[in-house]
């Protein structure tokens, strides 16, 4: 194994805060495909209409303070303990509540609370939802689909979890409806994503977990070093993505 593998497999030892990927992203070493919409551009209407909104997986509130100006009620759900602090540190200058959420299915807001919740990337229950939405509010959420970089793990010779495989556009927008929702609006797309070297899918890997569990250089080195063969062979590792997005609101007969 060559020296500039083993120095890019030094990339795990990179701190990773919030939900930030700017180590990776900012220096060109991961790119990903375009999606045909912007979640940002999505929702910014909607926030500049209403004046009481929930931001559920805020992360460490990167995304959220780029939607200014915010409604005068605005709150923000984190379930992932290390981006509490950071995430508090800086909405809550903003007017921005942060609360805690370590199930889905038990948000810490009365009924009827917003008049729009947004949603990028978190898990959600359906019922909920619709317990704190008003009763013409809108649930906007973009999602990641179950065939998310699945060949990261098959390149890896590691498991893919098959818990979500089935979470798709299709399974999710079923879902909401038989809650009460109307799915307005829907698209799912699976854009490309690409690794330059070996350090960005190793730092990739140490901030979601949750793609490969059981992750550790010493486990996939081999693995690692063939991913790492076909980046200095081909210019980078390619995966697909997986993502979709829906906007619903409530059936006036529920």
């Amino acid at each position: 194994m060559n020296e500039l593998f083993e120095h890019h497999l030094h990339d795990i030892e990179e701190h990773f805060s919030g939900w930030d990927f700017s180590y990776i992203t900012e220096s060109g070493r991961m790119d990903n495909g375009m999606l045909s919409w912007s979640y940002g551009s999505i929702v910014i209407p909607y926030i500049r209409k209403v004046t009481s909104m929930l931001d559920m997986g805020t992360g460490g509130g990167e995304l959220l303070t780029k939607f200014q100006p915010l409604p005068s009620v605005t709150y923000a759900t984190e379930g992932y303990a290390p981006n509490l602090p950071i995430a508090k540190q800086r909405l809550q200058p903003l007017g921005v509540a942060v609360k805690e959420v370590k199930e889905d299915n038990l948000l810490p807001f009365g009924d009827g609370a917003f008049d729009l919740i947004i949603n990028k990337h978190e898990e959600y229950s359906p019922a909920e939802v619709r317990r704190v939405l008003t009763s013409d509010g809108i649930f906007v959420t973009q999602q990641v689909g179950g065939n998310d970089c699945a060949r990261i793990n098959q390149a890896l010779g590691a498991p893919v979890n098959k818990e979500y495989l089935q979470w798709n556009l299709q399974n999710a927008s079923e879902e909401l409806r038989r809650e009460g929702f109307d799915v307005f609006e829907c698209k799912e797309e699976e854009p490309y994503q690409r690794f330059y070297d070996i350090g960005a899918l190793v730092y990739y890997l140490k901030a979601i977990p949750w793609q490969v569990p059981d992750f550790s250089i010493e486990r996939y080195k081999d693995a690692l070093y063939s991913i790492h063969e076909t980046i200095q062979s081909v210019g980078f590792f390619e995966v697909k993505t997986h993502r979709f997005v829906m906007k619903a609101k409530l059936q006036k007969d529920c």
